[in-house]
């Protein structure tokens, strides 16, 4: 029997074979664990982190409700990844969920960034 982290990384790697990102399309990493979710921008041409953002961040705002607290902090750390990128004068990302599912506060980043205006 396979283990969850085991089967995520394979997801991850049949992914990374498509998706690469670029300095004008910077590819949008997602690490999410139990507590915490964690994103960066990252030019694969030059190997070069070119933002990064996490619930960790003391620029997030306070977020109340406890039962959601987990897919706000995650919209909200998505609006500040794309805050970062609009700044730099990036306006496209392309997403990789790095071999989570596209389902709760993987989608809710994804959202606060396009939202924020970045296009995904």
């Amino acid at each position: 029997m396979k283990s969850k982290s085991v089967s995520r990384i394979k997801r991850h790697r049949r992914v990374r074979k498509i998706i690469q990102g670029t300095a004008a399309r910077p590819r949008l990493a997602v690490f999410r664990s139990a507590r915490h979710i964690y994103v960066q921008a990252i030019d694969d041409g030059a190997g070069r982190t070119l933002a990064a953002a996490s619930s960790l961040t003391k620029d997030l705002p306070p977020v109340e409700d406890a039962l959601t607290a987990k897919q706000k902090t995650a919209k909200a750390v998505g609006r500040l990844i794309a805050q970062k990128l609009l700044e730099r004068g990036i306006t496209r990302a392309v997403f990789d969920r790095g071999g989570f599912l596209y389902h709760g506060r993987v989608a809710r980043l994804a959202e606060g960034a396009r939202e924020a205006g970045l296009q995904i």
